[in-house]
């Protein structure tokens, strides 16, 4: 090859390299410049959201920082749940409560279908029965107050107007009317007081034994377990209290009823409202005297206690609300407080005012 030839290739060469050099960092910097457009990452669509809803948080907490508003707001948090738990607790409580009445009325009525079947006695057609509880029913029960001492009292009114025996079956099948001598046990349970009563028991059968101890002092009392006691025994539209000396005419006492029998919470008796006695020492003395106001107040409007009659209605309030009745020095004061506040139907009955006959006892109807 000629020097001439050769020259004319060596610009040809050197010229292709620079436009090689050229093409090369112009490739790199188009590169670059597109590889910046092409792969921008893209901002989260929800990274602005998010950063506000913490800005929020941050800003709460930093408010709560002073903690009397965090305070405040626990507070009442606190209060509202509290109330609501007490609200909750009272609803339980009365819950239980209703449960409770349910209960100790089925019981009753149990107690009283057992007695009826262990005593064997046949239904009258004319005597009405209990839709609740399908136990007989009987017009009145009559409850003769008595005590140990008072064997010649119980004889008598024996002999006179309670009858014995078959005549006494009859009139409760016949005539819906329960008959009982009424007493507790003595101070020495199974003493010779209490052996003596049981004797006379199985002679004649016309005691209602109660759980009570007896005590001149505690005639409230027994005459509130003898309401109790009976209206569970016998389901009757009336349940009456008479003493042992009284002398009583059955017939006309039921005719008496009869005209009631419809009234619901009837208190009948010789109403009376006599003067409250705070001197020690005297027959009828009143302890509490100071509860009925200024000396010389009166009682409020009472039956007096030789014989008075209650209705069913009045009788199973005493027996559910036994454990809570205040008892006064005198039985009859307290019959008439524990109807204070009721809506009783208060009979004034002068023929149940009992007088003094010939001879012993008193004589009511």
């Amino acid at each position: 090859m000629t020097w001439k030839s050769r020259g004319d290739l060596l610009p040809k060469s050197v010229m292709s390299q620079k436009w090689m050099i050229f093409l090369c960092v112009g490739s790199f910097c188009a590169g670059m410049f597109f590889t910046n457009r092409m792969w921008t990452i893209p901002e989260p669509k929800g990274l602005a959201r998010t950063t506000a809803m913490e800005a929020e948080k941050l800003n709460v907490v930093s408010e709560g920082c002073n903690s009397r508003i965090l305070q405040e707001k626990e507070v009442k948090r606190e209060t509202k749940g509290i109330y609501s738990e007490v609200f909750k607790t009272q609803n339980a409580i009365q819950t239980l409560d209703k449960t409770i009445s349910n209960l100790e009325m089925e019981l009753a009525a149990a107690k009283a279908a057992q007695e009826s079947i262990r005593s064997g006695a046949p239904v009258a057609e004319d005597i009405k029965m209990s839709e609740s509880s399908g136990r007989r029913r009987y017009l009145m029960v009559v409850g003769i107050n008595t005590a140990f001492s008072s064997r010649k009292r119980r004889d008598s009114v024996r002999e006179t107007w309670m009858p014995q025996g078959e005549k006494r079956k009859k009139l409760e099948e016949e005539k819906g009317i329960i008959i009982r001598f009424v007493i507790g046990h003595s101070a020495t349970s199974g003493g010779i007081l209490d052996r003596a009563i049981e004797a006379e028991d199985r002679k004649h059968g016309d005691f209602l034994r109660l759980d009570h101890v007896e005590g001149y002092l505690e005639l409230s009392a027994k005459t509130k377990t003898y309401f109790a006691t009976a209206v569970n025994l016998w389901d009757a539209d009336f349940y009456i209290k008479v003493d042992d000396d009284v002398h009583v005419n059955i017939a006309t006492l039921g005719q008496t009823l009869l005209r009631h029998r419809s009234k619901p919470r009837v208190y009948i008796g010789c109403m009376k409202s006599g003067p409250v006695l705070s001197q020690k020492g005297v027959r009828y003395h009143e302890p509490e005297y100071w509860k009925f106001g200024e000396a010389g107040n009166k009682y409020f409007r009472h039956a007096t206690g030789q014989l008075y009659a209650i209705s069913k209605d009045l009788a199973t309030y005493i027996s559910n609300n036994k454990h809570v009745l205040h008892k006064y020095a005198n039985e009859d004061v307290s019959l008439g407080s524990w109807f204070i506040g009721l809506d009783v139907d208060h009979i004034d009955d002068r023929r149940l005012c009992c007088g003094t006959p010939p001879g012993e006892g008193f004589s009511c109807i």
